[in-house]
């Protein structure tokens, strides 16, 4: 009896040293004058002030305007994309791109389990059909190996388009999120949609300035889409962006984000249902001002990332996230990835470094989870489930005043 009551005292205290010295770590590392340690908040810098001065003093605050433009055409040199279309957030440039590839009501769209809400929404405002498929532990994107043995298993290509043998319904595209800004196995997702005849709509809404192999992510499948909300690396304020190398894809983009109004000197015509989704001058003033200094905030982040992965090299059961081989990412959120026998502590930590004002995040619960998203088709969500219950994101703005060893 007293071997188990003193069994049971020294579990609790290490499992209390491990939660207090990750947060005294956390602590240890930073400067942070206010009250509270964000997440993630923008960085800005003196030159938004004169492009929102110069937007306002021109009088286009609306969707148009010159500033538009060039946050597009910045986009595209970035990207080394032909064509670019800006719009008012990522979900609703997710929710144009499906439509894009040819989304139709009670379609199947493949779509990563964890990942923000947005993803799986964009797939539901086209009356299509969320059908859940599990990731790989690496990067947390899609496991191409899990998926195509699923799809080997359970779908027919006929006159190449492929179907859900089980619900007869046809699945018409495959959502690949970029996950935290690292690269998902997007070479061996792509081979997989070539098999399978789905195209592929990259979701890298958290990954602007990622890149695969010196390629920019966004760009491997038929259309991709960017996200500038207030907590991206860089930000509009709200905004998104479709990107894409198909000259089509792109007129019908411009077409149907900006009302789908038929051009006209004076009379207003409309052959089809449209969307006011056009990204507002006032935000893309913002955004090229943010744009300017991206490659300030990448290299910052990755300092960043280096001063965390030496700290926390010294605490067993924990590791940093890294970026995949031959990929370099922005690191937009660092991650905390708690070793399986260590995972039964991530919500005393997130509680206590809360506690003491540091803002820490779990993962995205799994969407297949959620109440309202449960009846939808899924595969196996083995390693969805253990992602969510390992991993924990800390502060990463890229204005962090941090302290190296």
């Amino acid at each position: 009896m007293i071997k188990i009551y003193l069994e049971t005292i020294i579990l609790k205290n290490m499992k209390h040293k491990f939660v207090k010295d990750i947060t005294q770590l956390l602590k240890k590392i930073h400067y942070y004058p206010k009250n509270f340690l964000p997440l993630h908040e923008p960085s800005f810098f003196s030159n938004e002030i004169k492009y929102l001065n110069s937007c306002i003093k021109e009088g286009f605050v609306s969707t148009a305007g010159r500033f538009v433009n060039e946050f597009e055409e910045n986009i595209k040199k970035l990207t080394n994309s032909k064509y670019a279309v800006a719009v008012v957030n990522g979900t609703s440039a997710l929710q144009i791109a499906l439509k894009l590839v040819g989304v139709k009501s009670n379609d199947e769209v493949l779509v990563p389990s964890i990942t923000f809400i947005g993803s799986v929404n964009s797939v539901i405002y086209n009356n299509a059909i969320p059908h859940f498929v599990d990731s790989e532990i690496n990067s947390f994107g899609v496991c191409s190996k899990k998926l195509r043995k699923y799809l080997e298993n359970n779908t027919i290509v006929k006159n190449k388009i492929c179907y859900n043998k089980n619900t007869k319904k046809i699945i018409r595209a495959l959502i690949v999120v970029h996950i935290f800004g690292h690269s998902a196995e997007i070479l061996e997702l792509k081979k997989l949609s070539k098999d399978f005849n789905i195209p592929i709509v990259e979701d890298s809404a958290e990954a602007i300035g990622s890149y695969y192999s010196k390629k920019h992510l966004g760009t491997f499948g038929k259309v991709g889409v960017l996200s500038f909300n207030g907590n991206k690396t860089i930000t509009t304020g709200g905004g998104g962006i479709i990107i894409t190398n198909n000259k089509s894809i792109a007129l019908k983009a411009k077409h149907i984000t900006t009302t789908a109004k038929l051009p006209h000197k004076w009379e207003y015509i409309f052959k089809e249902t449209g969307y006011n989704f056009r990204m507002p001058n006032i935000n893309a003033a913002l955004g090229l001002a943010q744009l300017k200094k991206l490659k300030k905030i990448l290299s910052k982040k990755r300092k960043i990332f280096r001063v965390y992965e030496d700290y926390f090299s010294e605490i067993k059961g924990i590791r940093l996230m890294r970026e995949p081989k031959n990929c370099k990412s922005n690191y937009w959120l660092q991650t905390l990835i708690l070793d399986k026998n260590y995972s039964k502590y991530k919500n005393l930590i997130l509680k206590e470094t809360n506690i003491n004002n540091i803002g820490t995040r779990p993962c995205w619960k799994p969407l297949h989870k959620l109440s309202h998203l449960k009846k939808f088709p899924k595969m196996n969500m083995s390693i969805a489930e253990e992602i969510y219950k390992r991993v924990i994101n800390i502060p990463s703005s890229a204005h962090l005043t941090m302290k190296n060893k």
